[in-house]
């Protein structure tokens, strides 16, 4: 097991491993969190078992694009446009991307949010050669916010005398409810 669980020092034993060349794959497999690569292209090429546990599914070596879940949402629970994801747009901006949130939807319909890590990676020349993703479960923390929205459209629905406006708050409301109850805990 390794000696620390933040994301930074994950990322780096992640990292490490890969720019070690021979026996990469063994010590990804030991970070006890979702991990994967892809080329250049966004084809997934590698992933660790903690990916299968937390997508629900084996990716597809060589077809699955940009991530190893099954679909992908953004917080506000809408689907990713094509191309858009963040491991899409480090590979295209040839940028680490942190701080987004994307939820994952997997194939029994149950839902995890996380935090992505997109790093590209490059040769010696410079030229990137794909990208090293690390994914972060934080459902429990997203599924507070929801709940906090939920209350939030409740109590203003409550306080309005529009009839139309306090529908509309309402089934916000029940949305944000439902997203909540969607995801893994876990």
């Amino acid at each position: 097991m390794l000696e620390s669980s933040k994301p930074e020092d994950l990322l780096n034993t992640a990292l490490s491993a890969l720019k070690s060349g021979s026996g990469y794959a063994a010590a990804i497999d030991r970070i006890p969190v979702p991990v994967y690569t892809t080329d250049a292209e966004g084809r997934v090429t590698y992933w660790n078992q903690a990916c299968i546990d937390f997508a629900g599914r084996e990716p597809q070596l060589g077809s699955d694009r940009w991530c190893v879940t099954w679909q992908l949402y953004t917080a506000d629970g809408e689907p990713f446009p094509d191309g858009e994801c963040p491991m899409a747009r480090a590979l295209r901006e040839k940028s680490s991307v942190r701080n987004e949130i994307a939820i994952a939807k997997r194939p029994d319909g149950s839902r995890v949010a996380f935090r992505a890590y997109p790093t590209p990676l490059a040769d010696d020349s410079g030229a990137l050669t794909g990208a090293i993703n690390m994914l972060i479960d934080i459902s429990d923390e997203q599924s507070e916010i929801l709940k906090e929205q939920a209350s939030r459209c409740r109590r203003l629905a409550r306080s309005t005398n529009d009839a139309n406006t306090s529908t509309i708050l309402k089934d916000m409301a029940n949305g944000y409810e439902e997203t909540a109850a969607l995801l893994h805990h876990g």
